[in-house]
């Protein structure tokens, strides 16, 4: 279709060398053909043209004095990609790997993913290159005071409310909020993941990786089976995984693996969950020192992964679960994961899976469910804590929980039915790309050209 060929050059040229973002937008737009053909309007309309381009891309220099004295500087970024359904809504994530084109990336994602949960949720995406590994509290303190002192003046609780991401948890989203507060003077809901004393909401910590759970539990209820007795391969080893493995545990599954930047942790009986949430949580220290407490584990440096992919995909097991980044999931992993009999895949970070890993999977119709649906859970939460910040309500847990299942069950079924209507049966990839898209486009037409 010259139309999405078209565009695909044009932002070659006025995005250069942003590879995630382009392998982002390409993955999307190929996946739109099928309504394209259909609604001549979306063409006639310059939708694609416009979805692409951020409404708003802001960068600004973070200077900030670490505890010996010495001055720092970071870069920091939003982009406030698209806001046809609401407020922007997007993570920060603090990381040294963070640049223009992984925040677009992540952006872009957030558009659809946000549009899926039905919710009135725009998308975007922001951070910094700062790392937090190794940092005391109080510089972490100062970084984040420093950050907010710029990010201020482009969010608010109905303009755009950022979430923490990678690197980014209570603790930064502590510090962030008091200094938004001391420069504002309001008490709002302009972060979320906020903690439970001053306006956070139960259950956000772990929706993310519940919500990717009982997405995955969705697809095999939709093929008559369950998660229930399969043991499953968890990648990454914070939030996301940590409660990923909690309720894959709570669904009668066995999760066998964690990994983190040092390497790959293999426990055949099952990882103790107690023990990671004691090393990742409490002590911040490498996976390695789990043997410790269980010297039949198995552990493998990073160094030591193979040259074609990571040594976490190479265990036996009929589920997969990448909770950790980008591309981390190669076609050669794909492969080894279906040799060794995996039936499905639920991507808990965004965009885990490179390119020809997902077609394979897609090609061997196994249960695979993409990121912008998958981990939608953490999104959706967070605008339930929106909701209850804007009417001054705190709800239980259970209430909580009831409304994430509710969701993740509502995004499967939303993509799942737009997969059958334009003939790609099961392929969430599709249906995710085409009912978040929809949504997103129709919104965009009825209010005209902006």
């Amino acid at each position: 279709m010259p139309y999405v060929e078209d565009t695909l050059n044009r932002l070659k040229k006025s995005s250069p060398a942003e590879s995630e973002f382009f392998q982002a937008v390409e993955e999307v737009l190929d996946t739109l053909r099928p309504l394209l053909n259909d609604n001549p309007q979306y063409q006639r309309e310059g939708i694609i043209q416009r979805i692409v381009e951020p409404e708003r891309q802001i960068m600004f220099r973070v200077s900030w004095v670490d505890d010996d004295g010495q001055v720092q500087v970071n870069k920091g970024y939003r982009v406030q990609f698209n806001s046809a359904l609401g407020p922007y809504k997007g993570g920060l994530r603090f990381h040294p790997s963070v640049n223009a084109s992984i925040i677009k990336f992540l952006g872009f994602e957030q558009i659809f993913k946000n549009a899926l949960t039905g919710l009135a949720l725009g998308g975007g995406k922001g951070g910094s290159d700062f790392d937090p590994r190794g940092r005391s509290d109080l510089e972490i303190m100062r970084f984040c005071q420093s950050f907010m002192n710029e990010l201020w003046r482009h969010v608010g609780a109905t303009t755009d409310v950022p979430a923490g991401d990678i690197g980014v948890g209570a603790r930064e989203i502590g510090y962030m909020f008091g200094q938004y507060k001391r420069l504002t003077t309001r008490f709002d809901g302009v972060l979320t993941g906020k903690g439970l004393l001053w306006g956070g909401s139960e259950g956000r910590v772990a929706a993310t990786g519940y919500g990717c759970v009982y997405f995955a539990e969705n697809m095999l209820q939709a093929r008559n089976d369950t998660l229930k007795g399969k043991r499953c391969l968890v990648s990454g080893a914070g939030n996301v995984a940590i409660h990923t493995v909690e309720k894959l545990y709570d669904l009668g599954a066995v999760p066998v693996t964690v990994t983190d930047s040092r390497g790959t942790l293999y426990h055949q009986d099952g990882i103790d969950l107690k023990l990671l949430k004691e090393l990742k949580i409490e002590r911040r220290v490498s996976l390695k020192c789990y043997l410790d407490d269980h010297p039949d584990a198995d552990y493998t440096p990073a160094d030591e992964y193979p040259d074609d992919g990571h040594a976490v995909w190479r265990y036996k097991a009929e589920a997969a679960f990448p909770c950790a980044t980008q591309n981390e999931l190669t076609r050669a992993d794909a492969e080894v994961l279906l040799g060794n009999g995996c039936v499905c895949l639920a991507e808990g970070a965004n965009m885990p899976c490179e390119a020809e890993a997902v077609a394979l999977l897609q090609d061997s119709k196994a249960a695979y469910g993409p990121g912008k649906a998958a981990n939608a859970g953490g999104v959706a939460v967070s605008q339930l804590e929106m909701a209850q910040n804007a009417s001054m309500q705190a709800w239980p847990l259970d209430k909580v929980d009831r409304r994430l299942q509710g969701i993740m069950r509502d995004i499967h079924d939303r993509a799942s039915a737009a997969a059958e209507h334009f003939g790609s049966p099961g392929d969430l990839v599709v249906g995710a790309n085409i009912a978040g898209f929809r949504r997103v486009a129709d919104a965009m037409i009825e209010q005209g050209v902006l």
